[in-house]
Parts: structure tokens; C-alpha cells; sequence
């Protein structure tokens, strides 16, 4: 006999839905079949499986162990560890100022994702136990592209996780990104256009009109300065789409710095002596209405340099101090995590 305690992130489900995720491997069949004969109870009492959990309930599995080690299926959930970038946490969230290079959710090649450094990370600081990863898998809420640096959000608890689903869902929390872009940007502006996504190369074209297939995309952005050539962009994600900051910013003739796949080859060029070799794009402010939270993330060092070579620092530091109220010389995000 194997008996678990429904703790809080359990609570609020299905009974059927809890026994899926702790007899991941056994059709639906077989745990009817238990609750009928009563091998699987529910605070001692015969249960169907559609009453909702709540906190402190006792479930009861009358299984032999090899039974159960057929169905649990294989418990070990992937974790890697590395010194995460921790911009604000609670007990039902983390913010994490992801570093270029790192995968926002797992991959099949088996890279590791912030998925498993999360996990790894609440692992270790005992947030987390081997027995709660059997039913609940904490996660990340919002994806940047691989190259792409700065805050992603990750839910601890369920409840977490709702409340993230939810605002990202509803679009009530405000994303904003800074960026170096080719050319000059003199005015802010909101942009709108229509993204199509070709599945097999994983790149997407942005037209002012829709064609099949295509979703409806808006870009706001406000130039922070330039000299000439480069400008130094605060963008405000409206609708979040694959690769929409950088597609929607080289269908107006402003490719992003460093971009490999939407950017200006030759404009590129030029930088690769200073170590550039991906966009240089930062989600580097998230505010959320609904706690009156904003948290921010400093630029990376690679990115720092290059506003610095391009001598747009004194607009960045004034946007930091304007928006961010960091000191002047905090300007350096950590990139501590070996990723390669």
C-alpha cells in the first residue's frame, strides 16, 4: 500500500487528473477500475475520480510495488544546475534573466533548457522534493528565442503557474525589450502587420496585409538615441509571436544588430571582430498592473560594449535611471551560466 497527501499544488484537480500525472504509464481503464474495486482510495472512502482534491486529502493505491512501478513509468524528471540570474522570487514565482545561448524550454537534442535549471535550482534550495516532481512539474511561462536574452518568468507553485498562465493569456502584463537596430529612428512609433510561419524552415515573413494562415502582430518601439547609423530601441512587445520584435523590425528597413536570420549580412559584418554573432535583443522590463511589480534586467555585457563602441551609454543609462532606477555603474547583467 502506497498512500500520498494532496499538499497545495495538487489541490484544486480532478482525482482523475492527479492519478494520469502519478500513473503516467496506465490508460484510464485501469485507475476506473481500481476506484471501483476500491484498491484506490480517497480519504478511505470508495471514490469515481471526479471529485476535486483539496489540501491534506489522504489517497490510498492498494498496488503491489511492481504494479505500481509499471504504471508510475520512469519518475526521474530532468534537472541541471547551474547559478541562476534571480531577479525577484516569492513562493509562488521566480523572474530569471535568462543569458543568451540558453534554451528557454527543453529540446529533443537533450540540451539543457531553463526548465531544468529551474528545477535544479529548486531542488537544491529545498523548494522542491523528488515526491512532489511525481505530480507537479514547476515550469517557465514565457519563451524567448535562444539567442535572446533577459527575463522569463517561471511558476513555483500551481498557483503560480495560473496567475503567470493567466496574465500572459490576457495580455495584461507589459514586455519591453531593448534592442540596437541599423539605421536611424528618430520618432517612437506603433506598428502593425500580419506574421506567417513556415513550419519547415522556423522562419516567419511579415506583410501589411494577411494572407492565409497568418496572425495579426503589433510592435510598438520609442528610440532611446542614435549616431547616425545605430539606434539604441525600447520595444514593447503588444502581441508575442515567433520572432516578431526581430521580423517585424527588418520589414521596416531596421534589422536588428547581429541577426543572423532577419538582419543586414554586410551591417553584421562589421561587428563580428567585437564577438557578435546573435541579435542583440533584451526583455529587459516586465510590469504587472495587477501587483504593480516591475522588474528589470540590465543588458549583458556583450551588449553593453556595443552601445558603449556605438557611444550610445549615455541614452541607456538614462533610460535605466528614467525607468529602472539602477545606478549609473550597474549597467552588467550576469551571464553565469556555462551554456555550450
Amino acid at each position: 500500500m502506497k498512500e500520498f497527501i494532496i499538499e497545495e499544488n495538487e489541490a484544486g484537480q480532478r482525482f482523475d487528473k492527479y492519478l494520469a500525472k502519478l500513473l503516467r504509464e496506465a490508460p484510464k481503464s485501469f485507475f476506473y477500475k481500481m476506484l471501483r474495486k476500491k484498491n484506490i482510495t480517497l480519504n478511505g472512502k470508495k471514490a469515481t475520480g471526479n471529485e476535486k482534491l483539496q489540501k491534506g486529502d489522504a489517497v490510498k493505491l492498494f498496488l503491489s510495488d511492481e504494479t505500481f512501478g509499471k504504471f508510475a513509468g520512469n519518475t526521474q524528471v530532468e534537472r541541471a544546475y547551474c547559478q541562476l540570474d534571480i531577479i525577484y522570487e516569492d513562493k509562488d514565482i521566480v523572474v530569471i534573466n535568462k543569458p543568451a545561448g540558453m534554451l528557454s524550454q527543453p529540446a529533443d537534442d537533450g540540451t539543457p533548457s531553463l526548465v531544468e535549471y529551474l528545477i535544479g535550482y529548486l531542488l537544491q534550495k529545498g523548494d522542491l522534493t523528488e515526491e512532489q516532481l511525481q505530480t507537479f512539474r514547476p515550469s517557465v511561462c514565457n519563451r524567448l528565442d535562444r539567442n535572446t536574452s533577459g527575463m522569463v518568468c517561471a511558476g513555483k507553485s500551481l498557483a503560480g503557474l495560473q496567475f503567470l498562465s493567466e496574465i500572459f493569456h490576457d495580455r495584461t502584463l507589459h514586455k519591453y525589450y531593448l534592442c540596437l537596430v541599423k539605421g536611424k529612428i528618430e520618432k517612437k512609433s506603433h506598428i502593425k502587420g500580419w506574421l506567417h510561419k513556415d513550419q519547415k524552415t522556423n522562419k516567419v515573413t511579415v506583410s501589411r496585409e494577411k494572407i492565409p494562415d497568418s496572425l495579426a502582430i503589433e510592435t510598438g518601439y520609442r528610440p532611446l538615441g542614435n549616431n547616425g547609423r545605430v539606434t539604441l530601441l525600447e520595444v514593447e512587445l503588444l502581441t508575442g509571436r515567433t520572432h516578431q520584435i526581430r521580423a517585424h523590425l527588418s520589414s521596416i528597413e531596421h534589422p536588428l544588430l547581429g541577426d543572423g536570420k532577419y538582419g543586414d549580412r554586410e551591417f553584421n559584418r562589421q561587428y563580428t571582430g567585437e564577438g557578435v554573432k546573435y541579435q542583440l535583443l533584451h526583455a529587459y522590463k516586465l510590469v504587472i498592473p495587477q501587483t504593480g511589480q516591475t522588474f528589470t534586467a540590465p543588458v549583458p555585457e556583450l551588449f553593453y560594449h556595443i552601445i558603449t563602441e556605438e557611444h550610445l551609454e549615455e541614452a541607456y543609462h538614462e533610460n535605466l535611471e528614467r525607468n529602472m532606477g539602477l545606478r549609473q555603474d550597474d549597467h552588467t547583467g550576469g551571464d553565469r551560466c556555462d551554456t555550450h
